[in-house]
C-alpha cells in the first residue's frame, strides 16, 4: 500500500528548475510536459494530471484521502465508527440528537450531521487541494451543462446538500465562480480554438441568430467554424456566442460577425458563410421544432408545451416558420443585408432549406390537421391500452426507443420522428386494434388511406432528414460533419419521387411540396457550388447527370476559379475568403549518396515529370469508378494524384449542410428558461452557451 505519511502532487513530476519566490519547472514523469507554477500553487499539475493522466490523478487523490482518514481515525477524539468503517469519523452527536437542535434520540439539522456546527471535527479542504478543486470545477460545469443561473451556489438548499455529501467542502461563492472559473476556462476555450484554426488549411463559417426570450436582452449571435486540418480531420468550433444589445439591427450582426472573425484570425480565410433568413427573419427563435400539424402524441402537449414544461412546438398553426408577422417582407429585407455585406459567398443552410419545404407543404393541406388528430388520440389511447411488452413490437427501433416499463414511448420532437411512429402505427394498425380493442378511437378506411399517402409522400424527405443530420439523432453529443455534397442528389431525388407520386387523399399537399421544392431547394441544381462539391465526392461524381458535357464544362470553370488563386472580389472584404496559396508540399528527403556522373552513366535518366493539368486531373478521376469510400478519407488517401481537385475539395467539403451545434443549444436555453415559468435569466448566458458548446466539441 502507498505510504501515507506525506502525500505531494511533486510526487508525479521531475523537478528542472526552481528559481527565487518558489518557482519551480517539472517535467510530467508520464509524458514528459514542462510544467510552471510556484511550489505554493500546484494547481497546475492536478488540472494537467485530471486532465492527461486519469489513472495517476485517481492515484494521487486516494492518497491524499488515505492520508487525511488516517489523520481523522486517529485524532478524532476516539469516537465510535460506523461499522468500523473509516469513512464515517464524526462525533456521534453530530450525527444524531444533540447537534443542531434535534430531539433526543432524533436527528439533528443538516448543517450538523455534516460537521458543519461548531465542535464538528471536520477538517476543511484547502481551497487548492484537488478535491476541492475537483467539486468547483464540476459544480461550474453542472452549471455550464444545464445553463443555470450561477447564484444557485447561494441557495441554501444546494449548500446544505454540498455538506451532506462532503462535509470537507468549502463552497465557493458565485462571485468567484463568475470572476474566476467561467472567465479562465473561456480563456483556455479560446486558446484552445485559436492554437487549432492557426493550422487549419481550409475552414467556412456558420452564422446562427437566436431571439425570443423576452427580459435582459433582445437575442444571441453565435459563429461557428468549420475547419479541416493538415490530417483532412473536420472540426466544428463554436468561436464566440455575443448578445445582441444593440437590438436587431443587420448592421450590427455584421459588425459583431465581422469582429469576431477578426480576433479569431479568419478573416478573408473563410470559403463560404452559412446564414440565412430562416433564423435571422424571426420575432421569436425559428429553431422551433416543425411538428406534423394536430399530431400531438401526448395529452400534455394539447397547449404547445412538451413534458419538460417547456419548448413550444410548430405543429402547423402558425405562419411560415421563420416570418412569424406573415407579409414575407422581412425575408426580403435580410436577404438584400445578407448580399450586400456577405455577398457571393454566403449560402443557405441546406436542412433548414428542407424543413421549409416541409412545413410549407404541409400548411397546404389543411384536412390533413383533423386526421392527424384523431391518429394522436388512437396513438395515445393504445400507449395507455397497450402491454409495454407489445407496444414494444411496434415502436422500438432505430430513433425511437422506449420508456420504462410502464410508460409510453418519449414524445416526437420533430416530423421526421412523428412520421416513423406514425409509419408504425399505419404498419400495425390491426394487431393493436385487436389487443387494444379502441372502439371510437378506431381510424377509418379513408383516415388510414390520407395518412398512408402523407407518409408515402414525405418519405423521401425523412430519408434526406436523417442523411443530413447522421447520427445526431441517437446521440445529442454528436455534432459528426456532413456536407453539402449530399444537398444536389437530394433534391434530384426529392424531384423524382414527387414527379412520380399520386396522393388521391390529399392531392393539395403533392402541389404544396412541389412548389415548395422549386423555390427552396432547387437553385442548387444550377449552382456551380453544389455541383462542384457533388461531383468531387467519390460516391457521386457525375452519375448523378443528365447532362455530363455541359456539368463537365461548369466545374472546370468552377475549379479553374478556385484553384488559379483568383477568389471573387466582396464588397466586405473582411468577412469573406481570399484565395490561399497552398502550403508547398515538403521536399522528399534524397538519398545521402550522390550518383557518380561517369559511373551510373549507363542508366537512363529519368524523364520529368510534368503536373497535370486541371482538365487531366479531373478526366482521370471521373474515369475511375464510383466508390463509397468516405470523401475526406478518399481525398486525403488521392491528394497526391489530384493535387489540384484536392485544394478544391477540401474547401467545398467545409461547407456544412445541417445546423451548427448552438443552434440546439439555442433550442435547449429556451426550453429551460423561459421567464414566465420561473426561470431566472442568468446575466451571463452568452458565456454559458459559449461553454456548453466547447464542451459539447470535447466530448466528440
Amino acid at each position: 500500500m502507498a505510504s501515507v505519511s506525506k502525500v505531494s502532487i511533486l510526487d508525479y513530476f521531475n523537478i528542472v528548475f526552481e528559481g527565487e519566490n518558489g518557482k519551480i519547472e517539472s517535467n510530467c514523469k508520464a509524458c514528459g510536459t514542462r510544467i510552471q507554477a510556484k511550489r505554493s500553487v500546484t494547481s497546475n499539475f492536478v488540472t494537467h494530471l485530471k486532465r492527461k493522466h486519469q489513472a495517476m490523478y485517481d492515484d494521487f487523490v486516494k492518497r491524499k484521502d488515505m492520508k487525511r482518514e488516517g489523520f481523522s481515525s486517529g485524532s478524532a477524539h476516539n469516537f465510535p465508527t460506523n461499522g468500523g468503517n473509516t469513512r464515517y469519523t464524526l462525533p456521534i452527536s453530530t450525527r444524531v440528537g444533540v447537534g443542531g437542535g434535534g430531539g433526543a434520540g432524533g436527528v439533528g439539522t443538516l448543517e450538523a450531521a455534516a460537521g458543519g456546527g461548531s465542535g464538528g471535527g471536520v477538517t476543511k479542504f484547502d481551497r487548492h487541494d484537488p478535491r476541492q478543486v475537483l467539486i468547483s470545477e464540476a459544480i461550474a460545469k453542472m452549471i455550464v451543462r444545464d445553463l443555470q443561473p450561477v447564484s444557485i451556489v447561494e441557495n441554501q438548499g444546494f449548500r446544505e446538500l454540498l455538506q451532506l455529501l462532503e462535509p470537507r467542502y468549502t463552497p465557493e461563492p458565485q462571485h468567484y465562480i463568475n470572476s474566476q472559473l467561467l472567465p479562465a476556462y473561456v480563456y483556455q476555450a479560446q486558446l484552445a480554438t485559436r492554437q487549432a484554426l492557426a493550422s487549419a488549411h481550409a475552414l467556412s463559417l456558420s452564422l446562427d441568430l437566436w431571439r425570443g426570450l423576452a427580459g435582459a436582452t433582445s437575442g444571441y449571435v453565435g459563429v461557428t467554424c468549420h475547419f479541416l486540418t493538415s490530417d483532412w480531420q473536420m472540426h466544428s468550433a463554436l468561436l464566440a456566442c455575443l448578445p445582441l444589445t444593440g437590438g436587431s439591427s443587420g448592421n450590427r450582426v455584421l459588425s459583431d460577425f465581422d469582429e469576431v472573425c477578426h480576433s479569431h484570425g479568419v478573416s478573408g480565410r473563410a470559403f463560404r458563410v452559412v446564414a440565412d433568413y430562416f433564423l435571422a427573419a424571426a420575432t421569436t427563435t425559428a429553431a422551433k421544432p416543425c411538428c406534423l400539424p394536430g399530431f400531438l402524441v401526448e395529452p400534455s402537449l394539447a397547449n404547445g408545451q412538451n413534458e419538460e414544461g417547456g419548448e413550444e412546438v410548430d405543429n402547423g398553426t402558425n405562419v411560415e416558420g421563420g416570418i412569424r408577422n406573415g407579409d414575407g417582407r422581412e425575408e426580403e429585407e435580410w436577404e438584400d443585408l445578407w448580399a450586400q455585406g456577405l455577398g457571393v459567398c454566403r449560402v443557405d443552410c441546406f436542412s433548414r432549406s428542407l424543413e421549409q419545404c416541409v412545413r410549407e407543404g404541409l400548411r397546404s393541406c389543411p384536412q390533413i390537421t383533423s386526421t392527424l388528430s384523431k391518429a394522436a388520440c388512437f396513438y395515445n389511447y393504445i400507449t395507455s391500452a397497450v402491454p409495454p411488452e407489445k407496444l414494444s413490437q411496434v415502436f422500438n427501433g432505430p430513433g425511437l426507443s422506449m420508456r420504462a416499463p410502464g410508460n409510453s414511448p418519449p414524445v416526437a420532437r420533430d416530423w421526421a420522428a412523428q412520421l416513423k411512429v406514425l409509419r408504425r402505427l399505419l404498419d400495425s394498425v390491426e394487431f393493436l386494434e385487436e389487443v387494444s380493442g379502441p372502439g371510437e378511437a378506431a381510424l377509418g378506411a379513408s383516415e388510414r388511406g390520407l395518412l398512408r399517402d402523407l407518409t408515402d409522400t414525405l418519405e423521401p424527405f425523412t430519408e434526406a432528414w436523417d442523411m443530413v443530420h447522421g447520427d445526431r439523432q441517437a446521440d445529442t453529443h454528436t455534432d459528426r460533419h456532413v456536407s453539402i455534397s449530399l444537398a444536389l442528389p437530394c433534391v434530384l431525388g426529392l424531384r423524382k419521387h414527387l414527379s412520380e407520386t399520386s396522393t388521391p387523399h390529399c392531392p393539395s399537399l403533392l402541389v404544396g411540396l412541389s412548389q415548395a421544392v422549386e423555390r427552396r431547394l432547387a437553385p442548387v441544381l444550377e449552382d456551380p457550388l453544389y455541383i462542384t462539391a457533388t461531383t468531387l465526392d467519390p460516391q457521386f461524381k457525375l452519375t448523378w447527370s443528365s447532362n455530363p458535357d455541359w456539368h463537365r464544362q461548369v466545374l472546370v470553370e468552377e475549379l479553374s476559379k478556385h484553384s488559379a488563386g483568383s477568389g471573387p472580389t466582396e464588397p466586405h472584404t473582411n468577412l469573406h475568403p481570399q484565395s490561399q496559396t497552398p502550403p508547398a508540399a515538403a521536399p522528399s528527403p534524397a538519398s545521402s549518396l550522390s550518383r557518380p556522373c561517369k559511373l551510373f552513366s549507363f542508366i537512363k535518366q529519368r524523364p520529368t515529370t510534368q503536373a497535370k493539368s486541371l482538365e487531366q486531373e479531373l478526366a482521370v478521376y471521373l474515369r475511375e469508378e464510383p466508390t463509397d469510400e468516405e470523401a475526406l478519407h478518399y481525398w486525403q488517401r488521392k491528394a497526391i494524384d489530384f493535387p489540384l481537385l484536392a485544394h478544391v475539395a477540401k474547401r467545398a467539403f467545409t461547407i456544412p449542410a445541417c445546423g451548427t451545434a448552438i443552434e440546439s443549444i439555442f433550442t435547449a436555453a429556451e426550453r429551460c428558461l423561459r421567464p414566465e415559468i420561473g426561470r431566472v435569466l442568468p446575466k451571463n448566458l452568452e458565456t454559458l452557451i459559449y461553454l456548453k458548446g466547447f464542451t459539447r466539441r470535447e466530448k466528440q
